[in-house]
């Protein structure tokens, strides 16, 4: 049976990685559609 930190670490590790992905994911995006909106342009 794992003991109250891995109940409180396991879950607290995913929600910041589930964070940071969803941060550089968001920026990503953003990046591409800029990008895309650049070629249009021209």
């Amino acid at each position: 049976m794992p003991d109250i930190a891995h109940i409180i670490y396991i879950p607290g590790i995913l929600l910041i990685g589930f964070a940071f992905g969803f941060r550089f994911g968001a920026r990503a995006v953003r990046a591409e559609l800029e990008r895309r909106d650049e070629e249009r342009r021209r």
